[in-house]
């Protein structure tokens, strides 16, 4: 009988480990679910999207808002466009902005938007146009070691 509960023990508390380190998994990959209410999706176009990902957190002064539901080549543009699922309790004005920003040491890649002064607001299907383009690191460092080899030959 004592051997019994010790099992019975043991195995609660080795499925409970496991339900820990799931549910760990899971928000550090950004999976839990999108939002908590009505949603209203707006467009980005970007020239970049770096490493954004699908249901990469959007926030609006470090408030996560919503979340990218789609990314996409819009050809007729040549540019990457990115569906972003905002929640209705947030309200953005028509000239609101959108960057591409970088947080934590893993490098997670979110969008930024910042609001604009129009009393006019986005509305579902609307695009929002003002856009910065994610850093890419191996651009700059690039960019970088070009300037530094042609600072070399005028000499």
């Amino acid at each position: 009988m004592e051997r019994r509960l010790i099992d019975f023990w043991v195995g609660i508390f080795v499925a409970m480990g496991i339900a820990a380190t799931a549910f760990i998994s899971l928000n550090v990959a950004n999976l839990t679910t999108s939002t908590s209410g009505p949603t209203y999706e707006v467009i980005a176009e970007f020239e970049n999207i770096g490493g954004l990902k699908v249901k990469a957190p959007v926030k609006n002064s470090g408030v996560i808002v919503g979340r990218v539901k789609e990314i996409y080549l819009d050809t007729g543009k040549n540019m990457a466009a990115a569906k972003l699922e905002i929640e209705q309790a947030y309200h953005l004005s028509i000239d609101a902005s959108a960057s591409i920003y970088t947080s934590g040491l893993l490098g997670e890649q979110y969008v930024s938007l910042q609001d604009g002064y129009e009393s006019e607001k986005l509305k579902s299907g609307d695009t929002i146009f003002l856009t910065s383009s994610a850093i890419v690191l191996e651009k700059l460092i690039g960019e970088y070691m070009f300037n530094k080899a042609n600072e070399g030959v005028g000499k």
